[in-house]
């Protein structure tokens, strides 16, 4: 997997607001795909090919932005995410435009899509499960359970008490540990070293704690998909035990009738790096 994707036009810069400096890098030429998240990390995920035909725009949520002040309750909330975001669409200039949420981020994606459904064209979820709760979390742990491979279950084994080394000397970066020594979960390759897809990204822990650890745990999904008017596309990879499988889906699509499910084979909670051509036709076809 090449993450060298750094195309010859870039335009990048920050937008100050509330104490946080929210980074935005963008990318490529045709129609804007707005991509919420950190706007160093994601540029390293998807490929040259698509910027030929979309404009992409990274732009941090609070998580990933450096802050002048001490954090706040507010920055925890998802309404205060939702709004940055669309903050920054206005800051850009965007216009209508599709938006692309991987991992954690597709609630993201998915509720700003709620919430600003006439700045909303097509929503992509990439990575992401139905929720967080714990009967999703315990459906993903039986995908572990009943198809990991020896050989993956051996390297999350001696991963996991270097993850827990690295915890312990820069609790800070606890995110980013996390993601790293979970690699035998995340990658179809379980040995891929994601260290170069993390340099440089500023991570602020109360912020993801709160997310990730409590909102997404209860994120409404039923009521978010019956909500949404635009357009979904869920892309899962067959080797992602980070979060429940593509199957657990399957019951609540009935709410969504448009919705469409993508399974890529050989990927695991990444397949915009991991196979990027299926990806990319894939993806390309939805937005038209």
């Amino acid at each position: 997997m090449d993450i060298s994707n750094q195309p010859a036009r870039r335009r990048q810069g920050f937008l100050r607001r509330d104490g946080f400096h929210l980074g935005y890098a963008i990318e490529g030429q045709g129609a804007p795909l707005l991509i919420p998240g950190s706007h160093i990390y994601y540029p390293r995920s998807f490929s040259r090919y698509l910027r030929q035909h979309r404009t992409l725009i990274f732009v941090d949520h609070r998580g990933f932005a450096r802050c002048d002040r001490p954090l706040a309750p507010r920055d925890m909330q998802l309404d205060t995410i939702l709004d940055d975001i669309e903050a920054l669409r206005r800051h850009l200039d965007l216009g209508r435009c599709d938006v692309l949420g991987h991992s954690g981020h597709g609630y993201m994606a998915l509720d700003y899509a709620r919430r600003f459904p006439d700045h909303v064209g097509r929503v992509v979820l990439v990575g992401t499960g139905p929720s967080q709760a714990p009967a999703h979390m315990q459906a993903a742990q039986h995908a572990w359970e009943t198809r990991a491979e020896p050989e993956r279950r051996a390297l999350l084994a001696r991963d996991l008490p270097l993850m827990e080394a690295d915890i312990r000397t820069a609790p800070e970066r606890r995110f980013v540990w996390m993601c790293l020594g979970m690699a035998a979960r995340s990658w179809y390759n379980p040995g891929y070293d994601a260290r170069p897809l993390w340099d440089g990204v500023t991570t602020q822990m109360p912020i993801f704690d709160a997310l990730w650890g409590e909102t997404f745990a209860g994120y409404p999904i039923r009521e978010a998909l019956a909500d949404i008017s635009a357009p979904l596309l869920i892309c899962m990879g067959r080797h992602d035990y980070l979060v429940a499988p593509a199957e657990s889906w399957a019951p609540l699509l009935a709410d969504a009738p448009g919705a469409q499910i993508a399974v890529f084979d050989r990927s695991g909670h990444t397949p915009q790096l991991e196979e990027p051509d299926a990806f990319d036709k894939r993806l390309l076809d939805f937005l038209g």
